[in-house]
């Protein structure tokens, strides 16, 4: 059994390599050696270290936004909250606003940080800050979407109906709607 509070020393990185690489992913080889002396290589997929943002865009006390648009990853269409990456000198807010008027014509005036997840931590160096927005004004900015998303509005009290719909999956989405409806109840 081990004592969670003890701190472990980080593996100390010999080398790495980028040994594959496209428009959106690199993937590097790392040389590692664990502080009992055994080594490994792992390999894993570099972010771009800007990080992304999700939002969840509440439209009154009871009701959000999600967005159904193309998924390339399973080649459907999936139904999620609008999210993005931060782009170069952006903070975190300024991304989750202009996100909103990108994917669903609204602005906000208020942001609440609610928290912050990352995925496969294990061979991605991804993270996501999920946010609440309320108090939303109209606003529209062109995005980099190929089509058109459609906007789908949701009440906070029929979660459930959401959880068993078949085109919301993303793990990432499912954590910001839990915590979303966490974060309602406390107040």
């Amino acid at each position: 059994m081990s004592n969670t509070n003890n701190k472990k020393s980080l593996p100390q990185i010999h080398s790495r390599k980028v040994v594959a690489k496209s428009g959106l992913f690199k993937i590097e080889q790392i040389d590692l050696e664990f502080s009992n002396g055994e080594t490994r290589i792992f390999e894993r997929m570099a972010g771009s270290g800007r990080g992304a943002v999700m939002v969840v865009p509440f439209i009154n006390d009871d009701e959000f936004l999600l967005v159904r648009e193309y998924a390339a990853g399973t080649h459907t269409y999936e139904l999620g909250f609008p999210k993005g990456l931060i782009d170069p000198g952006e903070s975190a807010e300024v991304a989750a606003n202009r996100e909103l008027k990108e994917e669903i014509g609204f602005g906000t005036k208020i942001l609440h940080p609610l928290h912050s997840v990352s995925m496969a931590p294990a061979f991605f160096d991804a993270k996501m800050t999920i946010f609440i927005a309320e108090d939303l004004y109209p606003e529209v900015l062109p995005g980099d979407e190929p089509e058109p998303l459609e906007v789908v509005k949701w009440s906070i009290h029929n979660i459930d109906a959401l959880l068993d719909k078949d085109d919301f999956i993303e793990a990432r989405c499912i954590a910001a709607l839990l915590l979303a409806e966490k974060w309602k109840r406390a107040r």
